[in-house]
């Protein structure tokens, strides 16, 4: 949230010279506020579990967030109930009518499958062309961020052999800008995917700012200079044992997974895992909810993408 105070304080300039967002006593007393309207696809097998992970952190903020949950279309999930999907979920076609805020596309398990045999990428496209002009600001998560890079820049999908999975060290680059203020020089982030972030590649191919970058993963955070579109390539909401229950459905389907890297305490698969990454989750989202969809979005949101 912008800090509000005198117009005249002494301070003001300096803040502003530190890139932190004030807002004069004159422009406060005539902002007009009103809640965010946030929309999340959710893509995840585990529908509960990920809306859950989500809901908390666009919670830790004193911002106002209504949140609706949509999906592709109407077909059944093996992992969530339909009872809970027909209640507290619509299909992206009775909303697409609305404008939005902040739009959250989440990752899922299709880091093997090349998109066009995705049974729904031509809806996916839709939505990711949509979300350019009726969003303020747009999250895509994993595969939702490999999957809207080759949508919006045709970048073509790049794999790993093996799936990156595990707690990696991020270097973060920028510090100044809204989007990582307050992140360490170095952080902790839950990755579990195949595919490849190669910073060489998204710098000579779009023109996204690279904020966070892992020697051994690839890019994690990048961003439009406007943050209309913001990609993270892991999952910062992920509870401490998400990456555990992964290993273990793995296992379970014979897919031989390789133990998560920097997981488990002295790497033993019997010991109880500890997050490292909620601080860092947490401060990611307050950034973006706060810098890139609230101080960026329209009161009136009819008025988003008039200009465009």
């Amino acid at each position: 949230m912008p800090i509000r105070i005198p117009d005249a304080l002494p301070a003001v300039d300096v803040l502003r010279s530190e890139n932190i967002f004030v807002m004069p006593e004159s422009k406060a007393m005539h902002q007009d506020i009103r809640p965010l309207k946030v929309l999340i696809l959710n893509l995840m097998p585990k529908k509960i579990e990920t809306e859950t992970q989500l809901m908390r952190l666009l919670s830790n903020t004193p911002l106002q967030v209504d949140v609706e949950l949509v999906r592709v279309d109407a077909r059944a999930s093996k992992n969530t109930p339909k009872e809970h999907l027909d209640e507290f979920y619509q299909d992206f076609d009775r909303v697409k009518s609305q404008k939005w805020d902040g739009f959250i596309i989440t990752g899922a398990p299709l880091g093997t499958v090349p998109f066009e045999d995705v049974y729904y990428w031509d809806k996916f496209v839709e939505i990711v062309e949509w979300s350019k002009h009726n969003v303020t600001s747009t999250l895509f998560l994993c595969w939702a961020a490999q999957a809207a890079l080759n949508v919006i820049y045709g970048l073509k999908k790049q794999s790993h052999e093996q799936k990156h999975s595990g707690v990696f060290e991020h270097q973060t680059f920028n510090q100044q800008h809204p989007l990582v203020r307050g992140f360490d020089d170095f952080f902790q982030a839950p990755l579990s995917r195949y595919a490849k972030f190669c910073p060489e590649q998204i710098a000579a191919q779009t023109d996204l700012n690279i904020f966070a970058n892992s020697a051994e993963a690839g890019v994690y955070l990048a961003a439009t200079t406007d943050c209309r579109q913001v990609y993270i390539t892991g999952h910062p909401e992920y509870d401490f044992d998400t990456l555990h229950d992964e290993y273990v459905r793995d296992q379970n389907e014979g897919l031989a997974p390789k133990l998560p890297i920097n997981y488990y305490p002295n790497d033993d698969e019997t010991q109880t895992p500890r997050a490292s990454w909620r601080s860092h989750g947490n401060l990611l989202y307050s950034n973006w909810l706060n810098y890139c969809v609230y101080q960026q979005t329209p009161y009136d949101l009819d008025q988003l993408g008039r200009t465009e």
